[in-house]
């Protein structure tokens, strides 16, 4: 199945219904490590952004990703908002107009890692949201080189995205409201890993509906 424009649509509406479902999981997370309202946001987000592209639907990914940016940065509070919108943003500057090959996939997902970080300054085991995205991403780029398809490369950045988030629990933040907390931080899942582990399962799965 092409990797365009009509998978992105598909992507961001199952990825809006995934946050709605965990709305409350990702603010019990939050409240143990944060202010609690993650969940809160995310869903608020995601569902302006499916509003925002049911009203005039792009005809190309970077389209659809550049409209998810500008209502995450515009409707998404705390920190999430500028960290997604960012990715989101690169992410669109990364994909070309036409269907998405396997390298092309990995230069979205690069460029998304690389918007995360210029915005929030943390690096892998910071425990923070770009412990799900560096994996995606090194999966993705590994899949790829091997030949893989584009749905595989997808794939394989979700497993390693779900890893990652997985990974957070045993990590003291060093980043953002939860660093205060120190090694309470200790034993807890960041909540952004997990919203991030989350929606790049959606891409996967969009890709072979």
């Amino acid at each position: 199945m092409a990797i365009d424009a009509s998978w992105a649509l598909r992507w961001v509406g199952a990825s809006q219904e995934v946050l709605a479902e965990n709305r409350e999981h990702l603010i019990d997370l939050d409240r143990q490590i944060g202010d609690g309202d993650h969940g809160e946001n995310m869903d608020r987000g995601f569902t302006a952004v499916a509003k925002a592209l049911a009203d005039q639907p792009p005809e190309d990914v970077p389209g659809v990703l550049k409209v998810v940016a500008k209502t995450l940065m515009s409707t998404v509070g705390g920190a999430a908002g500028p960290l997604y919108g960012t990715a989101f943003l690169r992410a669109a500057k990364a994909a070309p107009e036409g269907d998405l090959d396997s390298q092309d996939v990995v230069a979205l997902l690069a460029g998304a890692l690389e918007g995360i970080q210029a915005r929030g300054k943390a690096e892998s085991g910071d425990k923070t949201m770009v412990d799900a995205w560096a994996p995606a991403v090194a999966a993705a780029r590994a899949a790829a080189d091997e030949g893989c398809s584009p749905e595989e490369v997808l794939d394989a950045a979700a497993t390693g995205a779900a890893e990652g988030a997985a990974a957070t629990e045993p990590l003291q933040a060093r980043k953002g409201r939860a660093s205060y907390l120190g090694e309470r931080s200790i034993g807890h899942l960041d909540p952004g890993a997990v919203s991030s582990s989350l929606i790049l399962t959606e891409a996967a799965r969009a890709a072979s509906a």
